[in-house]
C-alpha cells in the first residue's frame, strides 16, 4: 500500500531522524548533500564549515530537504520539506543550536573518538578556534510525506 503521511507522522519522522539530504540550487547547478540535523519547532538546524553547500545557500536561500526511514524496499517513509536557509549569527542562538545538535546526534555515534564536527576538524577542540563553524536553520514553509508498506495489503 502506498499512501500519504499525516501531519503527526511527518513531525515524528523529522524529530526522530538524524541524517537528511539538503538540496540547493545556484548558478544553474543543483547540489544535494547529506547533513546531520535536529528538528525543533518548525526549523531544521544544521552546521557546516565553509564550502560548496554554504556558498550556494548564500546565493539562493530556497532549500529542499528530504529525510527517510527505510526498513525494507517495500516498507519505508519519506518526508520532503521546502523552506528558507538562514545563517545563525546570534551567539546565544548559535550555542543553543549546537547543543541541541550534539544532544540529538551523539547517541547515534558509535566510535569512542567520534565528535559532532563529523570530520570538519580532526580534534573537537579545534571548533571555534581554527575552524569557523557555520550554524544555520531552515525555516520550513511546506512539507509532505509518503509511505509504502506492502505488509498492510
Amino acid at each position: 500500500m502506498l499512501g500519504e503521511l499525516n501531519e503527526n507522522q511527518i513531525e515524528e519522522l523529522l524529530k526522530r531522524q538524524v541524517t537528511g539530504r539538503i538540496g540547493c540550487h545556484a548558478d544553474g547547478t543543483t547540489y544535494i548533500v547529506p547533513i546531520n540535523y535536529v528538528y525543533r519547532e518548525g526549523y531544521i538546524y544544521g552546521h557546516s564549515a565553509e564550502g560548496k553547500k554554504i556558498e550556494m545557500l548564500r546565493k539562493n536561500a530556497e532549500v529542499c530537504f528530504q529525510v527517510d526511514d527505510i526498513e525494507r524496499i517495500d516498507k519505508w517513509k519519506s518526508v520532503i520539506v521546502w523552506g528558507q536557509y538562514q545563517e545563525i549569527t546570534d551567539g546565544k542562538e548559535m550555542q543553543k543550536a549546537m547543543q541541541e545538535i550534539i544532544r540529538h546526534i551523539m547517541p547515534h555515534m558509535t566510535s569512542e573518538n567520534a565528535h559532532p564536527s563529523h570530520g570538519i576538524t580532526e580534534d573537537e577542540s579545534d571548533i571555534g578556534s581554527s575552524i569557523d563553524l557555520i550554524l544555520y536553520k531552515i525555516r520550513i514553509d511546506k512539507k509532505t510525506g509518503r509511505f509504502e508498506d506492502q505488509a498492510t495489503l
